[in-house]
């Protein structure tokens, strides 16, 4: 069985970027995955536990120099990566509070989320909840005027998404017209 070297790993690393925008934790996450699938497959062809554990810990030290030195590459860049994706799932209807909770699973620092949510380019709440309810068909999307019990059902989807009661208030109440200027208006 091959060992696990510092260039299979930088290697992955690149292919994995290549193909999928990555923040520093995620591309660590990536590079454990594949050092676990390796001792899996070692100790099965009958390698010694032992040794697979020491080169699983030399492999896991080797991955987080080669994330550290892509950061500093340029190549991984966590505030880029928070920006483009608080940018699009806003725009996709989703709420500051589910985008922020989206970026802490990928391993963006909360600070770093915070600060990609108050790009001028990035969509507000209010914005984000009439493009929510135009994809459901929801307040001045729907057709006809809905009884108490749909307006209910609506509020209940859209704090569902992580609106407050406020926001999601607000974007049913609008007018159609209110409504397209609102989304008009997006950056």
């Amino acid at each position: 069985m091959p060992r696990i070297t510092e260039s299979s790993l930088r290697n992955a690393a690149l292919a994995h970027l290549a193909r999928f925008a990555a923040t520093e934790a995620g591309l660590r996450r990536v590079l454990g995955n594949r050092i676990r699938r390796w001792a899996r497959d070692a100790e099965a062809a009958g390698q010694d536990a032992e040794s697979v554990a020491a080169e699983v810990a030399a492999a896991n030290a080797r991955a987080a120099v080669i994330a550290a030195r892509l950061v500093q590459a340029g190549a991984v860049d966590d505030a880029g990566f928070a920006k483009a994706r608080a940018r699009r799932l806003l725009g996709s209807g989703r709420s500051a509070r589910a985008t922020l909770a989206h970026l802490a699973a990928k391993g963006v620092a909360g600070e770093t989320a915070r600060a990609a949510l108050g790009q001028e380019d990035v969509p507000d709440e209010l914005t984000a909840a009439v493009i929510l309810c135009r994809k459901r068909r929801m307040g001045a999307f729907a057709a006809g005027e809905p009884d108490p019990a749909i307006r209910r059902k609506w509020l209940a989807s859209l704090a569902r998404a992580g609106f407050d009661g406020e926001v999601a208030r607000r974007a049913l109440r609008l007018a159609r017209a209110e409504a397209e200027d609102v989304l008009a208006a997006r950056p």
